[in-house]
């Protein structure tokens, strides 16, 4: 199949799952030939003028994102958990990446330590979470963490604490309703899911309500990572299904209700447990053809080697693979995927840690 093709053949596969017309879970966007390989991708580095190392979270500003600020919808934002040092948890920026690979620094936050937990809501603001890591006697010690949202030219508007439902956000997903959203984060010290309520105006995001949702995920202190638990988080709006990917549990778990259950649900039940396949998930993202792809990391795994993309069905069927990076464990952490609709773009990002790099492929419209 030509390359041309092979775009065309996934493209209106996802146009037509995301239009609620027929299933693409068929049609991967990851294969075992590398299809990634032969799409449009630019790659560039996500190290700012500061030298912050280790990028963590990936969103994609959507569309209809407000214009005016120093950011613009089709940009993708990468945050930083390491600080030049390289030392765990002292990070404190957010770039920029421009559909052509321009780089820019879109905000530093006050706090160190920005994580997984980035994301960006259409009404003109931006989420993202904090783990801040001390090193008293040389031993990596992380604290309260919590939430902060800039407006769209990186001024820092409010900082959303709380010690028991907040402890340590280390992914988020956002349900986004325009002027309402919930926000699914993921708490890796406690091994517990939150789903924040809130409110949005033209000037700043109001907090509404905090729910614990999830709870029970595995969850340990490993000083040379800092930590592991549950991280990445996929919400899909039409079976209201919440997914987490559980590091150390190395599973995929899915909280059933998540958008209106007022209890936990514990750890919800099982949707991906390939021990094969699964090597200390990270990131997830929903595709737009309907599979969940996860980023596996290995830091779970003493002398771990495997830095890859594992594509499977919300049924848990394996889809396929992909490697992202033959270095050292740890490599693949924030992905993401966004499609436009009626433009047919389909996009995804990956940061690599080993080479403090973002690649972003694009498979264009097939009209």
């Amino acid at each position: 199949m030509s390359k041309f093709a092979l775009r065309s053949c996934l493209a209106l596969a996802w146009l037509a799952a995301s239009a609620g017309l027929a299933s693409a879970q068929g049609i991967p966007f990851l294969r075992h030939d590398s299809v990634l390989d032969t799409l449009q991708s630019i790659t560039d580095s996500t190290i700012p003028s500061n030298g912050d190392l280790n990028p963590y979270g990936v969103a994609f500003v959507p569309a209809g994102f407000p214009s005016g600020g120093t950011i613009a919808a089709g940009d993708v934002l990468v945050s930083n958990f390491n600080a030049s040092s390289n030392l765990e948890g002292t990070g404190t920026t957010i770039i920029s990446m421009s559909p052509t690979g321009q780089q820019t620094l879109f905000a530093t936050s006050p706090i160190i330590g920005l994580s997984t937990a980035l994301g960006v809501f259409s009404r003109g603001f931006v989420i993202v979470g904090n783990l801040p890591v001390s090193y008293p006697s040389g031993v990596s010690t992380p604290g309260q963490g919590s939430l902060q949202v800039f407006d769209k030219n990186g001024n820092l508007l409010a900082t959303f604490n709380d010690p028991t439902l907040l402890d340590s956000p280390w992914d988020l997903t956002i349900n986004d309703g325009g002027s309402t959203a919930q926000v699914f984060v993921s708490n890796v010290l406690s091994g517990t899911v939150t789903r924040l309520n809130v409110s949005i105006s033209g000037s700043g995001v109001t907090l509404v309500s905090k729910t614990r949702i999830g709870s029970g995920f595995g969850h340990q202190l490993i000083p040379a990572i800092v930590a592991v638990g549950p991280t990445g988080l996929a919400y899909d709006q039409d079976r209201d299904l919440l997914y987490v990917a559980s590091t150390a549990d190395n599973e995929i778990f899915a909280i059933a209700n998540a958008a209106k259950r007022t209890t936990s649900a514990g750890t919800g039940f099982v949707v991906f447990a390939d021990q094969t396949h699964l090597h200390g998930p990270l990131g997830l993202t929903l595709a737009p053809n309907g599979n969940l792809i996860t980023a596996n990391g290995d830091g779970v795994n003493a002398g771990g080697t495997q830095n890859d993309l594992v594509e499977f069905t919300k049924e848990g069927m394996l889809v396929a693979t992909y490697q992202l990076d033959g270095g050292n464990p740890g490599a693949a952490f924030g992905i993401a995927s966004t499609f436009s609709f009626p433009q047919g773009a389909v996009r995804f990002a990956a940061v690599d840690d080993d080479l403090n790099t973002l690649t972003i492929w694009t498979l264009g419209s097939p009209f």
